[in-house]
């Protein structure tokens, strides 16, 4: 999806108390809950404490 018309900022909680965020590109009518999962698949395939996997919880923006 890189370089397809934007880039997201997509944070997710972990059960450790903090937040991660991660860079994802983007087009910018993408739906947010694939944003959300392309993320959570991207930490949950790293070895950092859990994230949870609750759309509601994660922040995502667009930004640019």
């Amino acid at each position: 999806m890189e370089g397809r018309g934007g880039c997201w900022l997509v944070a997710l909680p972990a059960i450790d108390g903090k937040e991660y965020v991660y860079r994802v590109y983007a087009p910018r009518d993408a739906l947010l809950a694939d944003l959300f999962w392309q993320a959570w698949h991207c930490h949950d395939e790293s070895t950092l404490p859990r994230a949870w996997d609750l759309f509601d919880t994660a922040v995502i923006r667009h930004i640019g």
